[in-house]
This record gives C-alpha cells, sequence and structure tokens, in this order.
C-alpha cells in the first residue's frame, strides 16, 4: 500500500510536526476508527472479535480516505480491502487481549507522547488552548483530535506488546559470527545469462511442424467471439479547442481568490539526519560525534547531496540527497525552522537538535513572502477552467444523448451524430481480451460492446477520449481455429518451446566447455552469448538486472575458479565461474558488532511479534472469539 504510507516517512513527519509517530508497521494515519464498534452482527460485518466488529463500512470509509490522497485503480480495490481488513482486525485483536491481560494506556502517557510528537501544543511551559490544539492536529494530520489521540494510543497499546513479546530476545555469539559472515564475505562472478526471448527470433519453424503442432494439439487453438462496433464520440479535445476564457473572467477569479496567490516566507533546503528517537543517552553522545565529524565534512565543502545519501538516516530524503523540498513557517518543529530560516542560500548550518535527532541544515533558495502576480499565473488559471467547462459542456451533451436514445429506438447513430456534432468511426473485430486503443482501452467500453445486441445503441459511456455511444456493426462467434486463422499464435508457441530448449541447451554447453578447460569470455562468445563479470557482492547483495545473492547462495560455497551448475531463474538461465571469492576479514568483527546486533535483534523480534499475531489470531478463531466473513468483500472492486 505505498501509496498511502507516504505520511509515515520520515520527511513527511519532519514537515508535518508527526515526529517519530511509530504505531507499529501495521499501524498507518487512515486507520482510525470513525465511531464506537458495537457488539452487534450486522448485514455487513466482514469481521467480529469478541464483541468488536469490522464492518463493510468501516473498510470503505478508510478506502476512501485513502482515494481521497491517492487513485487507487478499480483492479486494485479488492488489495486494499483485504489490507485494511487485516489491519483493522488486528487492532480489535490487540484491544481484546489487551482487556483479558489488564493491558491499558493512561491518559498522561497519551500526553507524553502527545507532547513529543507535537511540542508545538506547549508554549512556555503551559498549553496552547483546546481550540488552538485542535487547529494544529487538523493541520498537520488532517485528523480531528480524538480520531489523534486514538491512534496514539492504539500505537502506545501496540508497543506494549511489543515490548512484552520481545523483550527476551537476545543474540548469541554464533548468530552474530554467522551474520558477521553473511554479509561481509563476497564473491566476484564471470557470467552469462541465456534468455529465451532473445533466441526466439532466429528461430523459424518449418510448415511440417506447424502443421504437425496445429494438429496434435487442435483443441487449444479455439477462437473466441470477436465483435466489431461503429460509434459516435463526443471528443473532449475538440471540445476544449472550442471554448475561450477571456482574461476578464480570469482576472475576476484572481481577485477573488487572491489569498491563493500569496507565497509565504520560505525556504529550499537539503539536510542530513542522525536519529536518536528511543537511544539512550551514551547512544546520543556517540551519534553526536558521528554528526560532528560529517557536519566537519560538509563545512570543508564536500559535496553535501552525496553526504546526505551516505549518511542521513532519513529514508524519504537520502536517495535525493537530503532535499526536501520548499517549506513554510509553520510547517516544522521549531528548532528545524528556526535553524532553516536564518541561513543565507548556500549557507550550512551547525547541529540542530529536534525531537527526531540531529540535523545538518543546507539553504539552496529562499524566498520572500509576496503575491503572485496575474500574468504569472494567468495560464495556469485558464487550464482548470477550459477543463472544467468542456467536462460541464460534454455532461450536458451526454445526458442529451441518453435522453434522445431513452425517447426512441429507432434513433440512428449517424442521426446523433449529425444532431450533436459527433466524430463517427468503427473498430475492428476484437475479443474480450483485445486491446482496443481507439476508445482508450476502457474496460467499461469493452463490456458494452459483448452486451450489445443488434439494433441498440449503448448508452453514453465516459471513456478518456470523451463520451461514446456505440452500435453493434458484426458478431463472430467462438469457433474451433483453421490453421490459418491461428497460423501466428501456433508459430508462437513453437517459437517459444524451441527457444526453452535451445536456452538450457546453451547454459549447459557453456558449463561443458568452461569445465573441459576454456576461457569464460570465449565460450560464451562462441554460443552467441553475452560473457559480463560483477563486481564483488554478499549474500545480501545482488547482480543488477541478473541475480540476487539469495538465489546464488550456492556460488558462495564454491571455491574461486569452481564452475557452477546452471540456475533456472524463471525461463532464463544464469552460467557463472567464481572469478574472485573474498573471506570475510576477523579483525572487522568487532568494528561491525554492534550494528550486526541491532539488526539482528530487530529481524528477531518483528519475527516473533509476527509469531505472537499468528498465534493470537489462531487462538482466538480456536476460542471462536474471531469469525470473519471475507466474502463480504466482493464488492469491492467490482463495476457494479
Amino acid at each position: 500500500m505505498a501509496g498511502t504510507k507516504d505520511k509515515s516517512t520520515l520527511t513527511k513527519r519532519i514537515l508535518f510536526g508527526a515526529a517519530g509517530l511509530v504505531l507499529g508497521g501495521s499501524m498507518l494515519l487512515y486507520l482510525v476508527p470513525q465511531g464506537p464498534a458495537t457488539g452487534e452482527v450486522s448485514t455487513d460485518t466482514v469481521a467480529k472479535i469478541g464483541d468488536q466488529s469490522v464492518t463493510v463500512k468501516d473498510i470503505r470509509q478508510q478506502l476512501d480516505q485513502i482515494e481521497r490522497n491517492n487513485q487507487v485503480p478499480r483492479q486494485l480495490e479488492s488489495f486494499y480491502a483485504q489490507q485494511i481488513l487485516q489491519n483493522l482486525v488486528f487492532q480489535r485483536e490487540l484491544e481484546f487481549e489487551a482487556k483479558r491481560l489488564g493491558i491499558t494506556v493512561s491518559d498522561e502517557e497519551i500526553a507524553d507522547r502527545i507532547r513529543l510528537y507535537l511540542p508545538m501544543a506547549v508554549s512556555g511551559g503551559s498549553f496552547i488552548g483546546k481550540d488552538q490544539y485542535a487547529e494544529l492536529v487538523q493541520q498537520r494530520f488532517q485528523l480531528t483530535v480524538p480520531a489523534f489521540e486514538e491512534l496514539i494510543r492504539q500505537g502506545l497499546l501496540e508497543e506494549k506488546f511489543r515490548k512484552l513479546v520481545t523483550d527476551g530476545i537476545s543474540v548469541g555469539p554464533g548468530e552474530l559470527e554467522d551474520e558477521y559472515r553473511y554479509k561481509n564475505e563476497k564473491i566476484k562472478l564471470d557470467y552469462a545469462l541465456v534468455k529465451p526471448e532473445d533466441l526466439e527470433a532466429k528461430i523459424t519453424p518449418t510448415e511440417a511442424e506447424i502443421k504437425a503442432e496445429y494438429e496434435k494439439n487442435k483443441d487449444k487453438y479455439q477462437v473466441p467471439e470477436r465483435r466489431s462496433v461503429r460509434y459516435a464520440l463526443l471528443d473532449m479535445n475538440q471540445l476544449r479547442q472550442a471554448i475561450q476564457i477571456p482574461d476578464d473572467v480570469l482576472k475576476k477569479q484572481y481577485q477573488d481568490n487572491i489569498k491563493q496567490y500569496e507565497v509565504p516566507n520560505q525556504v529550499h533546503v537539503e539536510h542530513i539526519l542522525f536519529k536518536t528517537i528511543g537511544k539512550t543517552d551514551a547512544e546520543v553522545e556517540e551519534i553526536k560525534k558521528k554528526a560532528e565529524e560529517v557536519l566537519k565534512q560538509a563545512k570543508k565543502g564536500a559535496k553535501f547531496d552525496e553526504l546526505a545519501k551516505k549518511y542521513s538516516e532519513d529514508p524519504g530524503s537520502r536517495e535525493k540527497g537530503g532535499d526536501l523540498g520548499w517549506i513554510r513557517q509553520g510547517q516544522t518543529v521549531p528548532e528545524f525552522e528556526k535553524a532553516a530560516f536564518s541561513l543565507a542560500p548556500g549557507q550550512i548550518s551547525d547541529l540542530v537538535r529536534t525531537p527526531y535527532g540531529f540535523h545538518i541544515i543546507k539553504v539552496l533558495e529562499k524566498q520572500t513572502a509576496h503575491t503572485k502576480p496575474f500574468d504569472e499565473v494567468r495560464e495556469s488559471m485558464r487550464t482548470p477552467l477550459l477543463l472544467s467547462e468542456a467536462d460541464k459542456d460534454a455532461s450536458n451533451t451526454a445526458d442529451q444523448l441518453s435522453a434522445a436514445i431513452r425517447r426512441s429506438s429507432k434513433v440512428s447513430l449517424d442521426d446523433l451524430a449529425k444532431q450533436y456534432h459527433l466524430t463517427l468511426g468503427e473498430t475492428r473485430p476484437v475479443s474480450a481480451a483485445d486491446a482496443l486503443l481507439e476508445l482508450g482501452n476502457s474496460q467499461e467500453v469493452k463490456d458494452e460492446i459483448f452486451r450489445l445486441r443488434s439494433g441498440e445503441l449503448s448508452r453514453p459511456i465516459r471513456t478518456d477520449r470523451g463520451y461514446v455511444v456505440l452500435a453493434l456493426k458484426d458478431s463472430f462467434p467462438a469457433h474451433q481455429g483453421t490453421l490459418e486463422e491461428v497460423r501466428e499464435r501456433v508459430i508462437s508457441e513453437l517459437k517459444k518451446e524451441e527457444s526453452l530448449q535451445q536456452a538450457k541447451s546453451k547454459a549447459e554447453e557453456l558449463v561443458k566447455r568452461v569445465k573441459a578447460g576454456e576461457k569464460f569470455d570465449a565460450a560464451a562468445k562462441a554460443l552467441g552469448l553475452d560473457p559480463k563479470t560483477s563486481d564483488f557482492f554478499a549474500r545480501d547483495g545482488s547482480i543488477s538486472g541478473a541475480a540476487s545473492g539469495k538465489q546464488l547462495s550456492a556460488a558462495f560455497n564454491l571455491k574461486q575458479g569452481d564452475v557452477g551448475a546452471p540456475l533456472s531463474l524463471g525461463q532464463n538461465w544464469f552460467v557463472y565461474r567464481i572469478a574472485e571469492k573474498v573471506e570475510p576479514d576477523p579483525a572487522n568483527f568487532e568494528a561491525q558488532r554492534k550494528q550486526l546486533t541491532d539488526e539482528l535483534l530487530q529481524s528477531k523480534r518483528e519475527v516473533a511479534f509476527e509469531a505472537f499475531h499468528s498465534a493470537l489470531s489462531e487462538r482466538l478463531k480456536q476460542e471462536g472469539k474471531l469469525k470473519l466473513m471475507p466474502d463480504k468483500l466482493k464488492s469491492f472492486g467490482s463495476l457494479t
């Protein structure tokens, strides 16, 4: 659910004041209860946990919240609904188990966490007041205060369960040594990737082979029903080109909405973050020393974006060289804002401490508050007005088309096209699975084509090109395909089958030649392959565009100069020779011990918590406290 997780990235936390909002891996900002659950089982109940319910309405509310920020393709709605259901059920399971065990979250704990996430809620040691607090929560999270505080409570509850489940977990010396070897034993490979798709173009089946394949598998080569339609299109592009928006209309809108064009004081910044959330005082001191070293490099002229990519712990901006974009006053936590707005373009701050950690900030550009002039925004205003007017005109015309079609079953497509200035056209014969690019490949249009009866007109259907009315032209029933009708499919099947065999044979032949003493490069080229040499990589690394260290785990057990067995990667084959091998250096073990320990602990804790979650769900099912009715999700993703 990548689109919904943006608000949980550290960049967003900094910009919107959600400072380290650790609500657990399953908790997302949109998963907020919309009202008290009841013990009643309604007709749309999807899950029942004790006396709590999850309903279709609950899931729809969460999905609507996602769709307000991200366009969710219709075909993915079912997937999103399943994920939301799992998260809501998990929330209710934790609530049920907390009640059984007597685990609670106090108001004081919630208040402490709010002070951490929203330090702006307290000014000079005093609470800023209910109205300002509500405005701040709405501004930062687009949530009401009760929903925000409920989200905090849920997060704290999950933290307590995580602590309960994972506190006793430790990492042994043997595990550390294995992990050190896993991450530091490295190999470099001479390799060649054998792709069947590269071989297909060179394969030409004979006529005898084509006929034999067809006769042998005749039942496989069915031709589906195909239909063609005539259509009348209300073209949106033509409508937009015909509409004129006078400057006086634009000027009035500009004056009426002048506040929209006010640009506040803002700065374009990059930053490097060293996180301190959840760290001990001793760990914070070590982090500060590391941050100071990086600050020295930045002050001495090292490229800031490269330092950010190497050292920053903000995943939302690290890959962009620490770039946070433009930030406005009131949009960040006070410490960050004060430093950012005090710098001139090109300047780098000293270390800045916020609730998230230590920051090094660089200002790229600054803008003083001003109002954009009309000439600057004229065209950006014109475009949405053109779209709006065209949509309005098209919708009105579509309503008139619908009324005309309803009034008379005898109205023809040609009459409609003439009366409403529509563009006439016709499609080629298509099956239900074929793309229909001339009408925007609309699934709704294809569905309607196969519902239409002779002599009928469809209702106007909205497509990427505009509204379209359809009339059936020809229908060709499904039937057993003749060889001429399915010849291309037969040839494609033959070429695909032969290319798979050739790829496997080439891979085996390359291994045989190299083991017999031929140089890898020469043997690969003789077989028409493209030999390459990888960089060094560990088991948790990969060869870009070829294979992962996990897939090549057997290679780490070989010696330098050994040739591995051909490796099947889907339809492709991977052949390799160990060019070089580097054993882990025991002298570096201590330097990596802490990082390895932290990573292993985190991994083991996640596994343990997942195991707890699974066991809790299973126990509640066995006790009859958890009942799932997933068939109620069928409406998500459907077209009706």
